[in-house]
């Protein structure tokens, strides 16, 4: 190496070494006040959930706040006033009487009152109708992985529906709670090895190896449809994706799945939120877009209120899967443990468990 070179690499770190680093202050995010609420013609209660959400840029962190102590309300378009109760065990979460159920044909505004005495309201939603599901069909959907990685497997639920034709209809689809027959191996039970008993060996246990397990079944995506293809025509549509795990689907699987009748802004607004979560996340992406619902603030017209307030009617069906129905299933997975153990897991089926 020459001299030049010597001397320049020397000044590099004497520079290097004089610079003082720099502090970057990064100031809290904007608060926003987020709203997931959905009130229908079915039984209820029915939940309204309240959250304060912290941004910073454009990218969205992942810190949640629920509001608690509001006061909430609906009202319908004759005034009725129905108040919702907060949660003791679930906090921001509010939930209507069981006995309230909306009416197709009415309309219905929310009201938020928070504990700093901010007030915020919905436009009113109206209920529409929507038929009911005709049939139900379960079929296997397989997801090839890219760069040899196992496949993704899972059940595609597929609705058969007769559109009415005298109405523009608006779609939008949820799975309820599932039930299924979970098997384990107690046999193959060993304790986590401790300095008392060190042993690693198998302690088989007398019970117990099936168990009927309830989980909440969320849908990974959204499924929303509108009638502009199939107006007045019986159709069938794609309503829900329930993944293989290796558990759900060892013998026999159970779901409800709820059809609701939506607005016209309703569906605009979950098919902005639908597309935004599909952005493949590239760095030529867009950053996330604020996408402003049906919620606005009383007391700041210009404060950014995230989420919306559907009302909706409602029909469902129930679906029991069983599994010889699969044409293609992921290798059971291996509980060594009394079922029991698993959360949400019990020895009776449901009472109303009839496949």
């Amino acid at each position: 190496m020459n001299k030049l070179v010597k001397l320049y690499f020397l000044f590099l770190f004497l520079l290097g070494g004089c610079i003082d680093p720099f502090q970057v202050e990064v100031p809290e995010g904007e608060q926003l006040l987020t709203v997931d609420a959905l009130i229908h013609s079915g039984p209820g209660p029915h939940r309204v959930t309240l959250t304060r959400s912290t941004t910073y840029g454009s990218s969205f962190q992942a810190l949640i706040r629920p509001v608690t102590g509001a006061t909430v309300l609906v009202r319908d378009e004759e005034g009725k006033v129905v108040f919702l109760a907060e949660s003791t065990e679930s906090r921001g979460s509010y939930f209507t009487p069981s006995d309230f159920s909306a009416e197709i044909g009415k309309s219905y505004t929310l009201f938020i009152e928070t504990t700093e005495g901010r007030l915020y309201s919905s436009f009113p939603e109206r209920v529409e109708g929507v038929p009911a599901i005709r049939n139900l069909e379960a079929r296997t959907l397989v997801i090839n992985q890219p760069g040899g990685s196992p496949a993704r497997s899972g059940v595609q639920l597929i609705a058969e529906i007769n559109d009415p034709a005298d109405q523009n209809n608006f779609y939008f689809w949820r799975t309820g709670p599932a039930v299924y027959v979970l098997q384990t191996r107690p046999d193959l039970f060993t304790p986590r090895p401790t300095e008392s008993n060190p042993s690693r060996d198998p302690q088989p246990k007398d019970c117990c190896a099936i168990c009927y397990r309830t989980e909440i079944s969320n849908n990974q995506s959204l499924f929303i449809a509108v009638d502009d293809d199939f107006n007045g025509l019986t159709t069938r549509v794609p309503v829900a994706f329930v993944e293989d795990d290796g558990l759900r689907f060892v013998d026999t699987y159970r779901v409800d799945v709820s059809q609701y009748g939506i607005s016209q802004e309703a569906y605009r607004f979950l098919r902005l939120v639908k597309q935004q979560a599909e952005i493949s996340g590239s760095i030529f992406d867009p950053p996330p877009a604020t996408i402003r619902g049906n919620m606005i603030s009383l007391d700041d017209p210009d404060e950014v209120v995230l989420g919306y307030f559907m009302a909706a009617s409602e029909q469902t069906s129930r679906i029991y899967i069983r599994k010889d129905e699969l044409t293609f299933r992921q290798n059971q997975s291996i509980v060594p443990d009394d079922c029991r153990e698993v959360p949400g897991a019990v020895l009776e089926p449901p009472l109303d468990w009839r496949p």
